[in-house]
Formats: structure tokens, C-alpha cells, sequence
């Protein structure tokens, strides 16, 4: 699927102004990138500010997707959605057509996926609200670059009016690791089950998410495994168990050799 990505599609209000501290006499943009990563893993988020700034104006990719992702977040600067708005539809601009397999393609793919964040929630003032156009981005993204995060917003987006439509999404996310998807796929599965079996799949899913599941949405995931589980029968409980046990030690063993090691 291809999408416009240049002029106003993208509503690309001009470029972040280029730091006068910087020029092609000092560093060339791959080395302003590299010593912008230095400068921000050193902890000089300022300094890394300048580099980084200078390598995005001069066709970095990757040091306008790490600006972005600090406007987003408020990291080492002010959080400001607008300025990661803008660095995030450079990006897409510039490489939104390259090939899945080019060396920028996963920051392309993760700027889209902002991008359609964005216009699924809007910026006060500035994006408005427009979910068919996020439903557009997170297409090309999960469609073109195979990114999981697309796809899992792609479930999401279909979940509540197009069931097998949200299958068809979480399931390719799922089967790329992604836990959230994992977790939405089997709640999908178990409520539109008509037999004990397609149940269990669906319980089998949630208790892979729940394995997994660590940080921000463990609680979630806890939860909705919870809410499963205390109202299904034992056989589909002791099935999902199986299957779940089945998919982790094929794909996690790691986790299932973890629940094995005692705690101190």
C-alpha cells in the first residue's frame, strides 16, 4: 500500500530550526549522529541536543527519530508532541517509500506508528483527531514494514466493530512476540469461541501474555487473565495450560526455564 507522504498530506509544518554550532567544518552528519548517541548515553542530553539536531537536518534518519522520541517523552528537553510531530514526518517524507529491508526502515516503521498515534488522538491545537487517517498509516506501517506495533493498533482499531478484521492483525503481532497483542488476540478469540476448545486458544494466549508480560502492562495482562480464567471450566483451563506451555517452550524457553528456578 503506498500513502502520500509529502506536502500537506503529512501536515509537515517546516523543519526544526538547524543549530548554528554545528556545520559540515566540525563534523559530518554521520559523525554528528554518533557523538550526539555518545553525548546522550554520557548523559549530556544538551550537548546531544546540538548533534543530533545538526544530523537530522542533513538526512539522518536515525538522529530525527531519537529527537522525536525526546520531544515525545519530555527526555533531556521539554516534552513537546508538536516538535515530535514534525521530526517524526520528516523521516517518513524523506524514506516513507523505502524498502522494508532498508538500513532506516525500522525507524521509518516506528515513526509511522507515532505518527498515527497522533492523529488518533490529536494534538491540542494542532493535529486534529482523524482515525481514518491513522487507520492509513498504521496500514502501511503493519502492511509494508511487517511492524508489530501497527499491527497490534491495527487490532485495537477493529477490535470493538470488526472482529475477524482485529484477529487477522493481533495474530500477525503475536506471532512476532508482541505481548500486548498476544493478550487483546486471546481475549478476541475467547469471546467470539463457540466451543470449549476455541475458548482454551483464547486462554492459551492470555497465559502466554501473562507469562511474558513485565513493566507497564503486566497489570493489565494480570488482570485480564484473571478475569478469564476464574470463569472457565477446568477442561478449558487445563487446555489453554497445555497449549500454553507448548507455544513458551518452543518459542520462550527462557521463560518457562525462569518459573523453574526457585526464588531466594
Amino acid at each position: 500500500m503506498v500513502i502520500a507522504i509529502s506536502g500537506t498530506a503529512w501536515a509537515f509544518d517546516g523543519q526544526p530550526a538547524q543549530d548554528p554550532s554545528i556545520g559540515p567544518k566540525d563534523l559530518s552528519p554521520t559523525e554528528a549522529l554518533r557523538e550526539g548517541a555518545r553525548q546522550y548515553y554520557s548523559g549530556d542530553k544538551a550537548g546531544a541536543l546540538n548533534s543530533l539536531q545538526y544530523a537530522a537536518e542533513n538526512g539522518q534518519s536515525m538522529a530525527a527519530w531519537k529527537l522525536g522520541e525526546m520531544y515525545a517523552k519530555g527526555d533531556g528537553v521539554q516534552e513537546d508532541d508538536l516538535k515530535a510531530f514534525q521530526y517524526y514526518s520528516q523521516i517518513v517524507r524523506d524514506h516513507g517509500e523505502d524498502r522494508p529491508s532498508a538500513p532506516d526502515a525500522p525507524f521509518v516503521a516506528s515513526a509511522l506508528v507515532a505518527l498515527g498515534s497522533y492523529y488518533l488522538n490529536g494534538i491540542d491545537g494542532s493535529v486534529p483527531k482523524n482515525e481514518a487517517r491513522a487507520r492509513q498509516i498504521f496500514t502501511h506501517a503493519a502492511s509494508y514494514f511487517g511492524d508489530a506495533d501497527a499491527q497490534y493498533e491495527l487490532g485495537r482499531i477493529y477490535q470493538d466493530n470488526n472482529s475477524r478484521m482485529a484477529i487477522r492483525w493481533y495474530n500477525l503481532a503475536a506471532l512476532k512476540g508482541h505481548v500486548g497483542a498476544q493478550a487483546r488476540l486471546g481475549e478476541t478469540l475467547y469471546a467470539h469461541g463457540n466451543s470449549e476448545k476455541k475458548k482454551a486458544r483464547g486462554l492459551m494466549w492470555m497465559t502466554v501474555a501473562r507469562e511474558q508480560a513485565s513493566g507497564a502492562e503486566a497489570n493489565w495482562i494480570h488482570a485480564m487473565h484473571e478475569q478469564y480464567f476464574a470463569v472457565s471450566p477446568e477442561p478449558v483451563r487445563e487446555l489453554a495450560r497445555n497449549l500454553a506451555d507448548g507455544w513458551l517452550r518452543q518459542n520462550r524457553p527462557d521463560v518457562l526455564t525462569a518459573q523453574q528456578v526457585p526464588s531466594q
